[in-house]
């Protein structure tokens, strides 16, 4: 039974998908569906967390908008997520981002990676 399942998610997996961590910046290409037409939103923020494996895998980003953190959680092999550019890399020490929903302006922001 379960060699099935796997059988059944791999092949739903999506053939590339991009590097990026937890800290940092993307944007990612959301599908759209209003009635018979389709259109893609942007959303960019801070990856503060990525989850599971497989083709259960979600990554959360947040973004302040007009001064309210706003976090949406997306499954990484989504057929409505169409693309995900890395914008810039962070340099964290941390697994889960969490601590920065409570900080506000400069203070929230993750410092970038110089390689």
């Amino acid at each position: 039974m379960n060699e099935i399942i796997k059988n059944i998610e791999a092949a739903q997996l999506k053939q590339t998908v991009p590097h990026f961590c937890v800290g940092d910046t993307v944007k990612v290409y959301n599908k759209i569906k209003e009635g018979t037409r389709e259109r893609i939103q942007i959303f960019e923020g801070t990856v503060i967390k990525r989850q599971n494996g497989g083709a259960r895998e979600t990554f959360t980003v947040r973004k302040n908008s007009n001064g309210i953190g706003v976090e949406k959680t997306w499954p990484l092999h989504s057929p409505s997520v169409d693309n995900i550019e890395v914008i810039r890399k962070g340099k964290v020490r941390r697994a889960k981002l969490y601590y920065l929903r409570d900080r506000v302006g400069k203070a929230a922001k993750v410092k970038e990676s110089v390689k």
